[in-house]
């Protein structure tokens, strides 16, 4: 785990932390049994006063993090709802992507690129996680087991020549070598190439505080600011922007290189109303995420009060990512939430990091009857509730940590 010492987009010496979470361990870091050691290391945050990037202070190594992976992106019904609708928006958008193909850097299992197969489009999926490659491969998705960046670019180039679409979704953010990862995404296509960014947004995060959107993964949280300077010093132009129901809240940005002008000409609209929000609301402004800080404090203690005055037996349902840094930041423990249902076989008979809180499926979690259920993947609360009401049948009360304040809910609401 290093430290960094300079900007990761701008190279600013001058960055200044403004929220400790403490030291936790890595959120996807599932252990086998509960007595197992899990390292902790140090999450904070920092922003930079020259590009104004929020980003980690801390860098853990990629092979650990990555190379055998536990999130699945054809879990969630939320994801391949969104897969259909992004497979519609980028044929709208190349209209001649028969002639070539399409390329997904961090591809994970495929679900977004199986749109593309079903309609007898050529593609290629690259990502680092060799379980989560071969279930890519054994359901019909052309992929490689690799890094993306530079050197996996060039030998794809030589071997297939470049892609008439080069998409990122959910994975920039996570990037160490962020600059050897944008200038791949560069050389994968050419010049009238389409090249598509999905990350989560900084200004969700901040407004509706989803400090859970931290954890050792996620290196920088990006506005559409810091998103362009860094995109600029590779020669390219956000030209329109739409938005993304994952992560709590999404943009997607579609990008053209600079060298053609026509690009800078056609830019929507749209982009420039983001850039003008952003000034105007104070996205990028240091006393913003001072303040953030703050509530992220306050709502820790909103919850675990919430969860101390629960009358009854309270589960959890999601074992994601972010409720990692939610349940080490808070220290909720086995006491208080006992186990954690989730859908993942790969995340089954597992148990959390840190906090060691058994994970199993729903359908044996919720044959206890719960008098509560702890959404920890609120991000996908209405996708869970329906699923507990309609197929489990579950008429019980939902704990809903996030958005903004802590709140209980019942079902049907």
């Amino acid at each position: 785990m290093k430290r960094i010492d300079e900007c990761r987009v701008c190279g600013n010496t001058e960055i200044k932390e403004f929220l400790d979470l403490g030291d936790q361990p890595l959120a996807n870091s599932l252990l086998d049994s509960p007595y197992n050691n899990d390292p902790e290391y140090p999450l904070s945050l920092s922003w930079c006063p020259g590009c104004n990037l929020v980003q980690l202070n801390h860098t853990a190594d990629p092979e650990e993090l990555f190379s055998e992976y536990v999130w699945v992106t054809g879990t969630s019904k939320t994801a391949h709802d969104h897969a259909a609708n992004f497979y519609k928006e980028v044929v709208k958008r190349v209209p001649n992507i028969q002639e070539g193909y399409v390329l997904e850097a961090a591809s994970n299992d495929g679900t977004f690129l199986k749109p593309f197969v079903d309609k007898g489009i050529w593609v290629l999926g690259v990502d680092p996680a060799k379980n989560i490659v071969d279930m890519a491969v054994k359901a019909g998705i052309d992929s490689e087991c690799a890094f993306f960046g530079q050197e996996a670019v060039e030998k794809i180039v030589k071997e297939k020549g470049k892609a008439k679409v080069v998409f990122a979704r959910n994975v920039v953010p996570h990037v160490a070598n962020l600059h050897d990862f944008i200038k791949g995404m560069a050389s994968a296509v050419g010049e009238d190439g389409l090249i598509i960014i999905e990350a989560h947004y900084a200004k969700i995060i901040l407004e509706e505080l989803h400090y859970d959107s931290i954890y050792h993964e996620h290196l920088c949280y990006f506005t559409l600011k810091s998103m362009e300077a860094l995109l600029n010093q590779y020669g390219m132009h956000v030209v329109d922007i739409t938005t993304s129901p994952i992560s709590g809240g999404s943009l997607v940005y579609y990008i053209k290189k600079n060298g053609n002008d026509a690009n800078k000409e056609n830019e929507n609209p749209i982009v420039q109303r983001y850039r003008d929000e952003e000034q105007s609301t104070k996205l990028n402004e240091w006393e913003s995420w001072q303040d953030f800080a703050k509530k992220t404090f306050e709502h820790k203690n909103a919850l675990l009060k919430i969860l101390d005055q629960a009358k009854g037996s309270v589960v959890g349902y999601g074992a994601s990512a972010r409720s990692s840094t939610m349940l080490n930041f808070c220290r909720i423990t086995t006491k208080q939430l006992p186990v954690i249902a989730d859908k993942n076989p790969l995340k089954n008979k597992k148990y959390t990091a840190g906090t060691h809180i058994p994970i199993l499926d729903p359908k044996e979690v919720m044959k206890s009857n719960p008098d509560y259920v702890f959404i920890l993947a609120w991000n996908f609360t209405r996708e869970i509730m329906n699923y507990l009401n309609k197929d489990l049948g579950y008429k019980g009360r939902f704990i809903i940590p996030l958005p903004n304040s802590p709140k209980i809910i019942d079902s049907g609401e």
